[in-house]
């Protein structure tokens, strides 16, 4: 959980709150749910808090929550914003894996001690959080007096900075906390920040850069240059971040921005020119989203007068609107700083910290229940000890898998009828390679352990009953998921009749009528296959498994195999 360091007095400062003690601030900290860890050397709390409220990774940020809660503030606030003059100028050389850039000019900055040490401590915080560090987003500000910028054209008065790609040994910069004249392929072998950084970008033909006319003076997401350093005597700055990802980028972005803006700061937009067109910077676009009010009482357990859930939202830094029908739905207005509101149930943890959690009386359900087993465990249990009982090994493996591993090498098209052949659903940024979709059927997972195990004995019978999943728009998730029974028979000897007997002993006792009609597949081999049918509904395969799955998985023996929906059984 992050831990943030703020100076009470700061505190004090920013919220006009002079009178308040430490122990108030504590107690009022709290009931935002910013928990207190301890003092540091210099007097300052350290404050612990969920991920997700990233606009508090500041004392400026936590001040702003603080000035709602007390309600000196109310609504939507959007910094105003003055002309562009600066421009980005995003150049065709710029590495392919790092290809976003965002920023703003922020003029008129008081930077003493503690607002700078405060700067520094945001930067680094984002860079740790919304920016994986710094591996999605990364964050530079410079002293914008040290910067000359290109002019665009004749006809533009405008300054411009150019976002480009170098050779590793290409022009020269003194990187911070060095003298020294470094290439950027010099700075990730003899720079501290350099080395620890290095493996962001050290696999890159070109590496990223920024210049100015003088030349080089940031190489993201690695070290700034010297040049640009931000000091106490800095009132004008460039905020520039470059990353993987444009809407990571525009938000941390924006909550500097809110940051320097609360020390009495001007923004200015920045126009960025990509190959394609022009946009303008920062974006401080106001979303929306929905909520009923209805299930704000729900999830609450209080009642609530539709002006109060109003008071309420704008004392959280929204604005709301209802909307009368046969319900009561609330459009709210989102600030650009809040990147955590996703789900309607984040808008009712906001009115509920604004009612204060504190002031919610408990009271017992209104209805009495008894736990105990759902009966879809208990059968789950009873199949699998079937299973064990028919001499398989129960395994348990990912319920993720890649496209290649559930469709490709199980010579299965993917949107087809076939058992598995579901259409995917697929995880949009995916961690790994390895893991991009649920898995729509078993099988792969199984004929996976039997490729990672021909160095082990023969007989190789597993059985796994695992979670299985498949796009559909008729769902109100858009996905369809169930339980499937799946077992491999891998031995010398394996045929199909070997798999149906399993098959039908397991079927026997459950009391299930199992039919074997002939079928095609394409995992399986023609002839040598049949449609699992129980109680008269066709749910799922028997049959050898197709010497082409065989060979792709380097297995030497033939393979046996069935799978169905558990729910047959029930």
């Amino acid at each position: 959980m992050p831990v943030v360091d703020v100076q009470p007095d700061e505190l004090r400062r920013l919220t006009g709150h002079e009178d308040k003690s430490d122990e108030e601030f504590k107690d009022d900290l709290f009931a935002l749910g910013l928990e207190f860890e301890g003092v540091t050397d210099d007097g300052a709390f350290q404050l612990e808090f969920g991920p997700d409220r990233l606009d508090r990774l500041s004392v400026e940020g936590v001040a702003r929550s603080l000035r709602y809660q007390y309600g000196d503030a109310r609504g939507v606030s959007v910094p105003n914003t003055n002309d562009p003059d600066w421009t980005f100028v995003v150049d065709d050389d710029v590495p392919e894996e790092r290809p976003y850039v965002t920023g703003a000019v922020v003029r008129g900055v008081d930077l003493d001690d503690a607002a700078l040490d405060s700067l520094i401590q945001l930067q680094e915080k984002l860079h740790a959080t919304m920016g994986r560090k710094r591996a999605k987003g990364a964050i530079g500000i410079h002293d914008l007096t040290m910067l000359k910028g290109d002019v665009l054209s004749e006809n533009a008065s405008g300054n411009s900075i150019t976002y480009t790609g170098i050779e590793p040994d290409g022009d020269t910069f003194v990187a911070l906390d060095s003298n020294d004249e470094l290439t950027p392929a010099e700075v990730l072998e003899q720079h501290d920040t350099g080395r620890k950084y290095a493996d962001l970008v050290s696999e890159y033909d070109r590496y990223p850069a920024i210049y100015d006319e003088i030349g080089l003076f940031s190489f993201p997401p690695v070290i700034n240059g010297r040049r640009t350093e931000v000091s106490t005597d800095s009132r004008d700055l460039l905020v520039e971040l470059t990353g993987t990802d444009q809407w990571t980028i525009d938000r941390m972005c924006n909550i500097i921005c809110y940051a320097l803006a609360a020390r009495g700061a001007t923004i200015e937009d920045v126009e960025v020119q990509y190959g394609g067109g022009t946009v303008v910077k920062p974006d401080f676009e106001v979303e929306t989203k929905h909520v009923s009010h209805d299930r704000i009482e729900t999830v609450l357990g209080v009642e609530l007068e539709m002006d109060e859930v109003i008071d309420l939202f704008e004392r959280s830094g929204l604005d709301a609107d209802a909307e009368l029908g046969e319900e009561t739905v609330y459009e709210v207005s989102i600030p650009p700083y809040r990147v955590d509101v996703l789900h309607p149930l984040d808008l009712v943890d906001d009115v509920g910290r604004a009612y204060g959690f504190n002031e919610l009386e408990p009271r017992y359900p209104d209805v009495g229940t008894v736990g105990q087993r759902h009966e879809r465990s208990r059968l789950e249990d009873a199949v699998r000890t079937s299973l064990v009982g028919l001499g398989f090994e129960d395994l348990l493996n990912f319920h993720m898998i890649s496209e290649e591993e559930n469709y490709e090498r199980m010579d299965v098209e993917v949107g087809s009828e076939y058992l598995g052949g579901g259409d995917p659903a697929s995880i949009t940024e995916p961690y790994s390679e390895d893991y991009t979709m649920l898995r729509t059927w078993v099988l792969p997972s199984l004929t996976m352990v039997l490729e990672n195990n021909t160095h082990r004995a023969y007989p190789q019978d597993l059985a796994e009953i695992g979670h299985v999943a498949h796009r559909d728009d008729g769902e109100n998730t858009r996905v369809a998921e169930a339980r499937h029974v799946a077992a491999v028979l891998a031995r010398h000897d394996a045929t199909y009749e070997d798999a149906k007997a399993r098959l039908a002993a397991l079927c026997r006792d459950y009391d299930a009528e199992l039919e074997t009609p002939a079928t095609e597949h394409p995992s399986f081999i023609d002839g040598r296959t049949a449609a699992v049918v129980i109680d008269g509904e066709e749910v799922g395969v028997v049959g050898e498994l197709h010497p082409k799955v065989i060979v792709d998985h380097d297995l030497e023996l033939p393979v046996a195999a069935f799978e169905f929906d558990l729910s047959a059984l029930a």
